[in-house]
């Protein structure tokens, strides 16, 4: 696992010089995505046009289309990944409230911690505001809280993509999961 996590750094760190660097990256890399994004498509409604594939080919597409962008290591790769996945289930929630579909829409128990929401776009655009306050208030904690929730990580993958001890991650999780919930709570 460190040798794979050494690779896939040190090919981050190539692809600026080189387009080969992506070519090579995508196979030890792409797993992973798909992982994360199944686990966050879990947790989206039943009938979501999104899916888990489409998810991960778009944030990837996103992620190497920034030509500009210099990758320090897998722990920002994987962090921009996430970040991308937020953005563009975001982007797709205002895209469906914007069509102002009828009541008939399905809506799925989602489980943020001790935060329960029925997803629909209306209540996912308000987590993700409440996330953009908690990054403004503690950004490690709005990390964690993007790589457990967005990203679908558990404690200790997250702790290996922050470089951090599981025990902070906890303890960043707790807080965030409070944070957010009052957060979301004073928006209502």
């Amino acid at each position: 696992m460190s040798e794979r996590r050494d690779a896939v750094t040190q090919i981050l760190q190539r692809v600026g010089e080189n387009e080969e660097a992506w070519e090579s990256l995508l196979p030890l890399v792409y797993e992973e995505l798909r992982t994360l994004a199944r686990s966050r498509m879990a947790r989206e409604r039943a009938q979501h046009t999104l899916e888990a594939t489409a998810l991960v080919h778009e944030a990837y597409m996103r992620l190497i289309g920034d030509t500009q962008m210099k990758w320090r290591d897998r722990r920002h790769f994987f962090g921009a990944a996430a970040e991308s996945m937020r953005r563009i289930l975001v982007d797709h929630a205002r895209k469906v409230r914007s069509q102002k579909r009828g009541g008939d829409r399905q809506q799925v128990t989602m489980t943020l911690g001790g935060i329960e929401d029925r997803q629909d776009p209306e209540q996912f655009l308000a987590l993700d505001e409440a996330l953009q306050k908690l990054e403004g208030e503690d950004g490690r904690a709005a990390e964690v809280a993007r790589l457990r929730f967005f990203a679908g990580l558990g404690v200790e993958e997250t702790a290996a993509v922050l470089d951090v001890s599981a025990r902070t991650v906890m303890r960043e999780w707790t807080y965030a999961r409070t944070r957010l919930a009052e957060i979301l709570k004073d928006s209502e």
